[in-house]
């Protein structure tokens, strides 16, 4: 399986998936029209090890909810992004049972290296 969750309107998303060659063979969600789920949010969790890995602090909404100066939980981290979508860090790839966040230089390596094994 090869899925990727990005935001639509985030021009480094869709610089990275055309940079991976995403095409309709790929389950492709944009997380502000089609909301990640429950069961979704926990299956990227079950890949990655928390939901603090799956969390942007880049959000606007970070600062503004004042989020900065408190202490969250893991359960705060899963509350939050399943409220708001740019509380997601993206784009969050998974190919195979394995699982790639964010668009760091290193982690769209690893994702093409993973492609081409």
């Amino acid at each position: 399986m090869k899925k990727i969750y990005f935001l639509g309107s985030c021009s480094t998303c869709i610089r990275i998936m055309k940079e991976l060659g995403v095409n309709d063979s790929w389950e492709q969600q944009n997380i502000k029209t089609e909301k990640i789920t429950a069961p979704q949010i926990e299956e990227m969790y079950r890949l990655s090890g928390s939901y603090d890995s799956l969390f942007s602090r880049r959000a606007m909404k970070y600062k503004s909810m004042g989020l900065k100066d408190k202490r969250l939980s893991e359960s705060d981290y899963k509350a939050l992004i399943l409220e708001e979508y740019t509380f997601l860090k993206r784009p969050v790839i998974i190919l195979e049972g394995k699982i790639f966040i964010g668009n760091s230089k290193q982690v769209v390596k690893s994702v093409i290296e993973e492609l081409h094994a």
